[in-house]
């Protein structure tokens, strides 16, 4: 009886063991249940806020999406970006691919606002941003994935960073994978994050020499579909109209879905960093025409590497700290 029932035990120990284990990811620090015990309304709130935002603008989840991105390409997955200049510090704001263009701020004002009530100095920016991108995801109509917690938040900010370490529309295919390899990601990772381009929009400045003088001979990009080229310089003129916004993908601006990967299977790329995919990587080209075929396979690879990129060098422990005020840091 009594071995019978130390058996029942074991079993029952294993049935458990699964949750448990999971607790911790690769990382070791983050987790998905981080906040369950001292924050266990925090998704619930940062959703809230962001279906509230996304619903009065449809744009702003490619807006909350980016910034999560932006941040993790430099100094690792801390709200650096975040940050408004003050003594010491110069924000990653002013930087080339954020000047005029990252948005979305207030929208993480509020949610920092909300937990700060319901918990105080609990939830950090980082994690914000990291939900923040997952819930603009779903609300798009993409994937959904379990979002690893218990990252802290940087002191300091990193300009050069920012300026160095995020791909430039005009980069080559060959220094952009760079840079997403620089952050410990593979070109599965480049090709489906490139995917997020499914949804928002570009500035006319951010790609107007593919519409007429891509080489330097005055002439557009030859991988450019010249009837959508002619398109696009009605509003996007050789001088003026730097601000003027376009679709990254024109057939479903606002729907989380595979029709960007057609699009560069069309020659229709909005962003030559977009175009590249197709035209300078016959591995890039492979995984483009899998995930345009395969809807499923992009929302789980994009998924994938959402999670390996929220990962990226985050400040755990001791390390920095939880900011009361996303853009400022706490004071000493």
């Amino acid at each position: 009886m009594a071995r019978s029932m130390s058996f029942c035990i074991f079993i029952a120990l294993l049935a458990f063991a699964p949750i448990c284990f999971s607790f911790k990811n690769n990382n070791g620090n983050l987790y998905p249940q981080y906040y369950y015990k001292s924050c266990p309304k925090a998704q619930e709130i940062v959703k809230s806020v962001v279906a509230k935002a996304v619903a009065k603008e449809a744009r702003m989840a490619a807006s909350l999406l980016r910034l999560h991105f932006h941040d993790c390409f430099v100094k690792g997955c801390d709200a650096s970006l975040l940050l408004d200049s003050s003594r010491g510090i110069v924000t990653e704001k002013g930087s080339n691919p954020n000047k005029n263009s990252a948005r979305g701020f207030e929208v993480l004002d509020d949610i920092k606002s909300a937990l700060e009530k319901e918990c105080p100095q609990t939830v950090s920016c980082a994690d914000i941003l990291a939900l923040a991108a997952r819930d603009s995801t779903v609300l798009a109509g993409g994937p959904s994935w379990e979002v690893p917690l218990g990252r802290r938040d940087s002191r300091s900010a990193s300009l050069s960073g920012s300026n160095n370490n995020i791909p430039a529309p005009n980069n080559t295919f060959n220094s952009i994978l760079s840079k997403f390899q620089r952050q410990g990601l593979d070109l599965v990772d480049l090709v489906a994050l490139s995917g997020s381009h499914t949804i928002g929009n570009s500035r006319c400045t951010s790609f107007r020499q593919r519409l007429y003088n891509q080489s330097g001979n005055n002439k557009p990009d030859s991988t450019l579909d010249q009837s959508y080229a002619a398109q696009l310089r009605n509003r996007c003129p050789k001088s003026g109209g730097d601000q003027n916004l376009f679709f990254l993908d024109f057939v479903s601006p606002t729907k989380f879905d595979n029709s960007y990967f057609k699009l560069l299977l069309a020659s229709k790329g909005l962003l030559n960093s977009d175009q590249v995919l197709a035209t300078k990587s016959q591995a890039s080209l492979a995984l483009v025409k899998q995930y345009a075929e395969n809807n499923a396979l992009f929302f789980d690879h994009f998924a994938k590497s959402m999670v390996k990129m929220g990962n990226i060098s985050p400040l755990t422990g001791s390390n920095g700290e939880i900011r009361k005020n996303c853009r400022k840091i706490n004071s000493s």
